[in-house]
């Protein structure tokens, strides 16, 4: 794998800082250097939150990604804030339900996911993050589902430990797409 250099963004409240942890005890798991380095505005819910996290096989420089690999956009300030940052043959996740933008570079992959309506529709609304990083799963490969799994059971704290089960779901649904 190399690096993989992840950034995550989008409103606070949409579980981007948590959809980063997640990712980053992954890679924990699997015997990888990690960083992940968590930026929100001062508001609880609604303002800006993004993080970066890197996976690598060797040690990390900086903390910061200023140019991932890939981006996971949860709304449309961080979708063009961030867009174009992204490595040329990188990769953009959005959550389409909240909005649409088309791409007017080449040089990426983007996916349209509808996750807000995907993770209603299926009534489990909340986790669209977790349909998100089902599809980075997906799409990178940066490790295995069975990680991802305990990864989970490492971030949730004890008292909503019933809500793995639910995540997990839906990050079954994003790595259907």
């Amino acid at each position: 794998m190399g690096e993989l250099n992840l950034l995550f963004a989008g409103f606070g409240g949409q579980g981007v800082l948590f959809c980063g942890k997640v990712a980053g005890y992954a890679g924990l798991i699997d015997g990888k250097e990690v960083s992940w380095l968590p930026s929100y505005g001062p508001e609880m819910r609604g303002g800006t939150a993004n993080c970066s996290v890197c996976i690598s096989e060797e040690p990390i420089g900086s903390p910061a990604v200023t140019e991932p690999d890939v981006l996971v956009a949860m709304n449309a300030p961080s979708y063009d804030k961030f867009i174009g940052a992204v490595k040329p043959g990188g990769k953009v996740i959005m959550d389409s339900s909240l909005f649409d933008r088309e791409c007017t570079r080449s040089d990426i992959e983007v996916y349209k996911i509808p996750a807000t309506k995907m993770a209603s529709g299926e009534g489990i609304s909340g986790p669209a993050n977790m349909i998100l990083l089902g599809k980075l799963l997906k799409e990178s490969e940066f490790t295995s589902i069975h990680t991802i799994q305990e990864a989970m059971a490492r971030c949730v704290p004890q008292g909503k430990a019933h809500l793995i089960e639910h995540n997990m779901r839906a990050i079954g649904l994003g790595m259907e797409l």
